[in-house]
């Protein structure tokens, strides 16, 4: 038997149709919640709460982001995948000192530029949108 919810808060419309919602759950009180109206997997009777929600006509209405908020989030998520090539890569490599020293000096300097370019990868002209990633060595 699905659980039927009749309190909620900050209704508001998402891109695909579905209804960013918070719901008073009778075991776990306040918690958000995304209404799909097909969800048939549910435990909630997500029909019947988008019915309410669009009933009452209180559910915001879809906003699209702005190029400047889809521009924040790529620059994040670049700057995301920067930092693990940083962490899983080059790190390992450039603050061991035992795997340092048995590199020549020509393989450190491109482990030193490699390093440098990826720092660099929010510099170059077009980031976040055309980013092209340095190869390691």
């Amino acid at each position: 038997m699905k659980t039927i919810i009749t309190e909620y808060r900050n209704a508001a419309y998402i891109q695909n149709g579905w209804i960013n919602v918070e719901i008073n759950h009778p075991d776990m009180g306040w918690v958000p919640f995304t209404c799909d109206p097909n969800d048939s997997a549910s435990l909630i009777d997500t029909q019947q709460l988008f019915d309410l929600i669009e009933g009452n006509g209180d559910a915001a209405a879809y906003v699209p982001p702005t190029q400047e908020e889809l521009d924040a989030e790529k620059s994040a998520s670049v700057r995301a995948e920067r930092d693990d090539l940083l962490l899983h890569v080059v790190d390992p490599i450039v603050s061991n000192p035992l795997r340092w020293e048995e590199l020549t000096e020509s393989q450190q300097q491109a482990w030193r530029d490699y390093r440098t370019a990826l720092l660099n990868v929010p510099q170059q002209e077009g980031f976040p949108n055309n980013v092209t990633w340095p190869t390691a060595p």
